[in-house]
């Protein structure tokens, strides 16, 4: 199958440097180029790509603003191309349908190799999903837990990846307002964008969101937000973060701060792992599980990916399989709190 890529940029230099990148992937066609909106829309009509890349900084009408008009008109899949400096506005984005986006490298010319990773990695695996779900053979999905829901929790931990910021956003702004238990999130995320995210999260929810750092205590009614490019863990009540190699192609991982709060809460803690792509988070659950907690996964439905959790499924590793309304009215449940 190939991809047929629209490219939106206002730099010229920047849609030739994309256009050859693109070229040297197997499996990727850039069909069309687009230096501002209005170009980008009547390209939409004429070539109908796969995808469209969409710079977040362009003159006139804005990415983000852009994005809207898209996502009002059709259902093709955007994903953003962004700086560090437009990071607010990406993190809108993706609230606002974008699938995920692509970092720019600072210095694209001694970048490129590792620039054109990123594009590949991201665009496969975004277009693979469909062989990916068809792929898991899940017939218990959305069956009746097979134990009761927790009554006594101490902690909860939290996993997504692509259509994660979406997904969080919701769950956390439906919180029940009084929960004294802390959160703990790993959202694959780069480094430098995990701070805005929290601070979109902590504007929208009734606990206080932040990014966390190293050596950081752990109090209830806080969530956590593991920092782009480090691991977190929780051990002895305080936030522990690290550079150790990457699993699973990411840091920071899902697996890792789930297998740590495993061992720190034990039966007492809420495993839920949402849209994304790959297995991350499936061996965290599992530890999880071993210590008798509870677990839930997104269902296939409201997933933008179903990698992450449908894996989880399959690997019999979780209690309940919801939708995010559900999901939300779950832990309103089990985490107490007032609304």
């Amino acid at each position: 199958m190939e991809i047929n890529i629209l490219l939106v940029d206002d730099s010229a230099f920047m849609r030739q440097i994309l256009k050859e990148k693109i070229a040297e992937i197997d499996g990727l066609n850039v069909i069309a180029t687009a230096r501002n909106s209005q170009e980008a829309f009547q390209k939409i009509k004429q070539f109908n790509p796969d995808l469209i890349t969409l710079d977040i900084e362009m003159p006139g009408m804005n990415g983000l603003e852009t994005l809207k008009v898209i996502k009002a008109s059709c259902d093709i899949p955007v994903m953003m191309m962004s700086s560090l400096s437009g990071k607010e506005i990406t993190i809108e984005a993706l609230e606002a349908g974008a699938i995920d986006f692509i970092e720019k490298p600072a210095d694209i010319r001694n970048q490129g190799e590792s620039f054109k990773k990123q594009i590949e990695f991201v665009m496969k695996q975004f277009f693979n999903r469909t062989q990916e779900m068809t792929a898991l053979r899940i017939n218990d999905e959305g069956s009746i837990p097979a134990k009761s829901r927790p009554n006594a929790v101490r902690a909860l931990v939290i996993g997504a990846s692509t259509g994660g910021p979406r997904a969080l956003l919701q769950v956390m702004k439906d919180l029940p307002e009084g929960i004294n238990v802390p959160i703990f999130i790993v959202q694959h995320m780069p480094k430098g964008f995990t701070a805005s995210f929290a601070q979109r999260m902590d504007a929208v929810s009734p606990v206080k969101v932040i990014e966390a750092y190293d050596g950081m205590p752990v109090e209830g009614g806080k969530a956590y937000v593991a920092p782009g490019d480090y691991h977190m863990t929780v051990k002895n009540r305080r936030i522990q973060l690290s550079q150790a190699d990457k699993i699973h192609g990411v840091r920071p991982a899902v697996d890792h701060l789930f297998s740590s709060a495993a061992e720190s809460y034990g039966s007492r803690l809420i495993g839920v792992v949402l849209t994304g792509m790959g297995k991350d988070g499936t061996e965290g659950l599992k530890k999880i599980k071993t210590n008798g907690g509870y677990t839930f996964a997104q269902d296939k439905e409201s997933s933008l990916v179903f990698g992450m959790p449908g894996n989880a499924i399959q690997n019999k590793v979780i209690d309940e399989v919801v939708n995010l309304e559900e999901l939300t009215d779950a832990l309103n449940q089990v985490l107490g709190g007032r609304k």
